[in-house]
C-alpha cells in the first residue's frame, strides 16, 4: 500500500487540494513530531491528551504509568483520534481574511491495544528514546524490573489517515495586490540549541558525539 484509501473519516473536504494520503509523506510528518494529541471518548466525556509517541512500521506507540486512568482505559481497546501539526510559517496577507499559516498536519483514526509482549515493549521504548534523541538508548541505563512493571505501553493501529499541507505565499484578492501593505511569510521552526549540562553531572563526563 503506497497511500491510504479514502474513507468518510479521512477524506479532506475543505480545500481538498491540500489533502495528502501518500503513506511516506504521512509517515514523514509523524516521525518529525515529538508530541501528538490523542483524543477519545471516555464514559461519554470527550478527552484530549497531549503526549509523546513514536512509530514502528505501521503502528504507533504511546507509553505512560500503569497508574494513569486514561492509559488503563485505553488499554482495554478504544477507538482514538491522533493528530500532529507542524507550523512552518505565518502567512501575512494584505487582507485580514486571507491571513493563514503554512503547516503540515496528520489526523489518524485507530484502535488502541495494550502491549504485553516484552520484546515489543522493549522495541517501542527504544524507538521512543531514539526518536527524542538519536544515539541515546545505548548510552543510558535500561529500565529495571520495577520500572518495566510501572510502565504501560499501548499500540495504536492506523485504520484511517490523512495529511493536510499548506506551503507558499499569501493568496490575496486581485484588487488587494495594489495596496501599500507588506505581505509575505514569516518562517517558523523548532531548533535544537546547545545542550545545557546538568548541575549534578559527574565531573569529567564528556558531551556525547550525538549531541555535538
Amino acid at each position: 500500500m503506497s497511500s491510504f484509501p479514502l474513507t468518510p473519516n479521512n477524506r479532506i473536504t475543505r480545500l481538498p487540494k491540500r489533502g495528502e494520503y501518500d503513506l511516506d509523506a504521512i509517515y514523514s510528518i509523524l516521525d518529525e513530531a515529538l508530541v501528538c494529541t490523542l483524543a477519545f471518548v471516555r464514559e461519554g466525556q470527550p478527552v484530549q491528551i497531549p503526549t509523546g509517541f513514536c512509530r514502528v512500521g505501521d503502528k504507533l506507540y504511546v507509553h505512560g504509568s500503569v497508574g494513569s486512568g486514561y492509559m488503563r482505559a485505553m488499554a482495554e481497546g478504544m477507538n482514538v483520534c491522533l493528530s500532529v501539526t507542524h507550523v512552518d510559517g505565518l502567512v501575512l496577507a494584505r487582507s485580514a481574511f486571507h491571513h493563514s499559516m503554512n503547516y503540515r498536519s496528520v489526523v489518524i483514526f485507530g484502535t488502541t491495544a495494550r502491549v504485553t509482549d516484552e520484546n515489543e515493549m522493549y522495541l517501542a521504548l527504544e524507538a521512543f528514546t531514539e526518536k527524542v534523541q538519536p544515539g541515546r538508548w545505548n548510552d543510558v541505563r535500561e529500565p529495571d524490573a520495577g520500572e518495566w512493571k510501572a510502565t504501560l505501553v499501548l499500540s495504536i493501529t492506523i485504520d484511517d489517515a490523512s495529511g493536510k499541507v499548506r506551503t507558499g505565499p499569501p493568496k490575496d484578492d486581485d484588487e488587494d495586490y495594489t495596496r501599500d501593505t507588506w505581505a509575505g511569510v514569516v518562517p517558523l521552526k523548532i531548533q535544537r540549541l546547545a545542550p545545557i549540562p546538568d548541575q549534578l553531572l559527574k565531573e569529567g563526563v564528556p558531551m556525547p558525539d550525538y549531541l555535538k
